[in-house]
Order: C-alpha cells, then structure tokens, then sequence
C-alpha cells in the first residue's frame, strides 16, 4: 500500500493568524469516508462540466466509474485533467479540493479490489469482465484513477485555514 505524504503548506492569505496546516492524514480521511464526491472535466469547446458521483479512495489515488458514453467520459477522452471536490456544506469542517490527471483502470486484480471497496462502501455488486465493472443491469462502467498532483484543504470554523499539499 503506497502512503505519499505530501508537505503541508498553510497560505496565510486565506488563513486566520492562528491558523495550523491540515494534516494529509485528515484529508486523507474525508476522501477514504465521504460518500458524494464532485468531478470538474473540461467540455471540447473549454467550458467546465461538473457532476457528483460516487467513488472510493485507495492507496493513495481516487477512483471513480462512469459508462463511456457520458458526458464526463467524452471530456476525459479529450483531455485526462481533471478536478475532485468533496467536503461539506455548513461553515464547520472541511473540504478537499484534489486536482490530477484521470487515467483508465482495467488490470483484473484492481478492478476486483475496487469492486470490493464499492460493495462494502455504498453496497453495489459491481461484476469484473473485460477490464470494466459490469452491473447486473448489464451496464458497463469503466473505472478511472485519479492520482493527485496537487491538493488544497479549506479548513472552515472559528479557524479557517487553507492548505495546499504538493505530490
């Protein structure tokens, strides 16, 4: 299991004075644990798309699924950037901004594992067949990692504090 842990930079523009960097691990955390998570992909003509899945964390990378006939698959088949936002939408806690590339995933072994992390996560009984995830619909998922390049935390309460981590 791979465990990169990235500097903690605080930027004290955004920051209150007595404002301490986010540790990886919290971040790291609230990725493994949340349940909605938001992807940005960037449409052919530039514009940005965004639209809320479901994914799992695991071994230092984001995983998510998607059929290739979607909107954020057609935009990862153009350009793989793209961005992962989690957190939550009170003013207390924290939020997770992940920014990197998408790269397809289709080794069987990985694919069996991650099936195991969406069963237990969200209770889905995702099949692995021909390098992609396949519900008993008959749906075909494929399945991306999104190792991070950079990532920020924006630390929210009575002491905000933004967080930059460089991979």
């Amino acid at each position: 299991m791979r465990r990169n842990v990235p500097a903690a930079e605080l930027d004290p523009r955004f920051s209150a004075p007595a404002a301490k960097p986010t540790a990886w691990a919290d971040a790291r955390a609230l990725l493994e644990q949340a349940k909605i998570y938001w992807l940005t992909t960037v449409r052919p003509d530039g514009r940005p798309h965004v639209t809320s899945l479901f994914a799992v964390w695991l071994d230092d990378a984001f995983y998510f699924c998607t059929g290739d006939t979607e909107r954020k698959a057609k935009n990862l088949a153009r350009t793989a950037h793209c961005v992962i936002t989690t957190g939550c939408h009170i003013d207390e806690g924290l939020d997770v901004v992940v920014e990197g590339d998408a790269v397809k995933v289709s080794e069987e072994a990985r694919l069996r594992r991650l099936a195991e992390l969406w069963k237990s996560k969200y209770n889905w009984n995702w099949k692995v067949r021909g390098g992609a995830f396949r519900g008993d619909d008959g749906n075909v998922a494929t399945v991306y990692e999104v190792a991070p390049t950079m990532a920020f935390g924006f630390a929210k309460g009575a002491t905000p504090g933004q967080t930059r981590w460089r991979f």
